[in-house]
């Protein structure tokens, strides 16, 4: 059986710099496309595109799809005025992200959505974020770094399951921003455990893989989320 082929999300960014250039660039930290190859899967990658129709011809040749990490989200999308410590608009991108989870969603697609992308999950669904934690220190422990943390799987949910029923997990974090109000359909299925944020996401109806995390499993060793999400991705299901 060949591997399945897993898409992951992209920034955009308007510079960036490598060798004797700077330019702007579509561009992606190579920790997800490693785990995914540690994991089975072939991985290639998804820039945004503006064609309204590139999002579903790219869903139906995918096996799975990975919502990646990045910038906050316009808030404008979910209806809320700015904030005075949220970052600036990525519009393409938003636009981008949100009809991918939204098709990826309706095909049944195996979705998993990491930090930025869980938001974005929760954002599709007709939920709201908190803009900037009050407790955002213990999230993001220092510019440019994944700090360590413990979150609390739910039992019985698919995380749990995934990470063997563990009752806390340690896990590399670096956000602000994390879910207030959840979208229609969803659960949450993990906690901080210092402050009860919102850690993980699940389709409680889904009879396919969906599941979005707060933390950068690509920025650790632990290879069980990306091995869960890559079988469902073979198989076609639900982990």
């Amino acid at each position: 059986m060949a591997p399945p082929l897993i898409g992951i999300t992209t920034y955009l960014e308007p510079s960036a710099r490598w060798g004797d250039w700077d330019l702007p660039a579509a561009l992606l930290p190579a920790g997800y496309h490693r785990m995914a190859q540690q994991a089975g899967a072939r991985a290639v990658l998804l820039p945004p595109d503006d064609d309204p129709a590139a999002a579903a011809e790219i869903l139906s040749r995918l096996d799975g799809l990975v919502t990646a990490g990045g910038p906050d989200i316009d808030p404008a999308r979910y209806g809320a005025d700015r904030h005075p410590r949220t970052g600036p608009a990525y519009p393409a991108r938003d636009a981008w992200e949100l009809a991918l989870t939204r098709e990826a969603l309706a095909r049944r697609v195996p979705l998993l959505a990491v930090c930025r992308g869980m938001q974005l999950l929760n954002v599709a669904l007709g939920g709201t974020l908190v803009q900037h934690l009050p407790t955002a220190d213990a999230h993001r422990t220092a510019r440019g770094v994944f700090g360590p943390h413990d979150v609390s799987p739910v039992p019985g949910s698919l995380l749990a399951k995934v990470l063997e029923n563990e009752e806390t997990v340690s896990v590399p974090t670096y956000h602000h921003q994390a879910v207030a109000t959840l979208g229609e359909g969803l659960t949450a299925t993990a906690h901080a455990t210092g402050d009860d944020t919102v850690e993980a996401l699940e389709l409680s109806d889904a009879d396919h893989f969906v599941l979005g995390v707060q933390w950068h499993p690509e920025a650790g060793e632990d290879l069980r989320l990306m091995r869960a999400f890559v079988s469902a991705a073979a198989t076609g299901s639900g982990g």
